[in-house]
This record gives C-alpha cells, structure tokens and sequence, in this order.
C-alpha cells in the first residue's frame, strides 16, 4: 500500500476484531481495562510541556487515517490489560507528567477510568485526542490537547466541533499543518472560535520534513497569530522514525 493511502475501514473493522478476540477479558471487564501499545518514559516533544520529564501511556487502536501520521505500528495489537495495572506501570517511572495517548485513546471505553485513576495518584495527566470522540464526560483534572484534523490530514470532516464548547482554560488545542493551505484553515478556525481566549496555548505544528518551520515562523509573525510554534522535540533529539522515546 502506498504511503499515505487510506485503509479501507472494512479492513480496519477486522483489524479491530482480531485484536480484541486476542486481547480479551470478560466484556463487564472492559471498562476496567485497556489495549496497551507501549508505556515508557521519556521528556514531552509537544505542547507547552515539551521538555518536562514525562510518561506515556500509548493505547492501541485509532478510527482515523491522517496521511501525515506518525505513529501507525499503535492502530493494531497491543496488550489489554487491567487499569490497577496500568496506573502501576505509569507512576512506576515517577515522572510528574503523564500523558495518555494512541492511536485515538477515547476509542477504548476503559480511558475515562484511567485517566480518573491517574489524577487520583497526585500527577498532572494529559489526553492527546484527535477531537473526534467527545470530550465533555473526562475528569475536570485532565488536561485536554485536542488535535484538530486540517484538510492536508485528510480526516478534517471527522472533526467534532461541538467539543470546542467543553474545551476549559487549562487545555490546549493543536493543528498539524503540512501546508501553507494548512496554515490558512487553522487561522479561520482559530479566529471563528477565539481559541486564544479559551485555552492555555494554540499550538502551531508543521508537519516534520514537509512544512518548513522557518516559513511558518515568518507567518506567525507576519499574520500576528496567536499562537505557539511546535515542534517535535523529540524528533530532533533522537530522529523522527525513533520509537518508544
């Protein structure tokens, strides 16, 4: 399959299936647990946290199909396991920060619970969702990122726009951006919804190797955005096709 090339979703459905079947508990247990991709512990790349020690809890499974994705080995497989367990493993790295993370993480019906669970340990926890599946039920104590799907993504129709009304100003909200067009749409969205005034950051994110940050740094200066430049430390530390860092 060509780079880029959407899945077809009966394909992805299937996909689903098997790994459930391989991964299952007893159905009244899976809202106590969750398909787990990978934990680790790392410093955050994104966000206005990027640089501060941090663990990532990467859950299995995502509905959507960003050409620009980085992240495809999390759509299938993983390990489900039992939320106790995992919360365990998270404040197992002692990091201040934990971010909970996919894939798409609010696909799985155990999320809400670990992400309670997590807040309930004392540590700042974060969700980076694609603001596709509601956000307004998660604990008042998360901090939501929610990462708004351009057109260049080619999942820009599956945005949930409802869920800017529950965004609180402890939250943050991005775009990737893998063109100038790119750029141009995030700004309409930005000044329709007055997102500056909502959130704690509007973060700007240039698709790694493809949007040339420089460009997009004379245009947020040019256009007066208010906005934050993001990139992805960590793609600059360790490379953009390192895993589990």
């Amino acid at each position: 399959m060509a780079s880029g090339e959407t899945i077809p979703r009966a394909a992805t459905v299937r996909a689903t299936q098997a790994t459930e079947a391989r991964t299952r508990l007893p159905i009244a247990d899976h809202r106590e647990s969750v398909v787990v991709h990978e934990i680790y512990a790392s410093i955050q790349g994104e966000s206005s946290w990027a640089g501060v020690p941090c663990t990532f809890v990467r859950l299995t499974g995502c509905n959507l199909r960003c050409h620009w994705c980085d992240t495809p080995a999390a759509f299938y497989g993983g390990q489900r396991r039992r939320i106790d367990d995992v919360v365990k493993d998270a404040l197992s790295h002692e990091t201040p920060l934990v971010e909970v993370t996919g894939g798409e993480p609010l696909l799985q019906r155990g999320t809400p619970l670990l992400l309670r669970r997590l807040a309930d340990a004392g540590v700042t926890v974060l969700i980076e969702t694609s603001g596709e599946r509601p956000i307004e039920a998660l604990d008042s104590r998360v901090i939501r990122i929610l990462d708004l799907k351009a057109p260049g993504s080619g999942e820009s129709a599956r945005n949930r726009w409802s869920n800017i009304d529950h965004l609180r100003p402890r939250d943050e909200v991005k775009f990737v951006l893998a063109s100038p067009e790119d750029l141009d749409w995030a700004a309409e969205v930005m000044a329709r919804f007055t997102l500056a005034k909502r959130v704690a950051a509007v973060l700007l994110s240039p698709v790694h190797g493809v949007l040339d940050p420089q460009w997009l740094v004379s245009e947020v200066l040019r256009r007066r955005l208010p906005a934050r430049v993001n990139l992805q430390l960590h793609k600059y530390i360790w490379g953009a096709t390192a895993e589990g860092v």
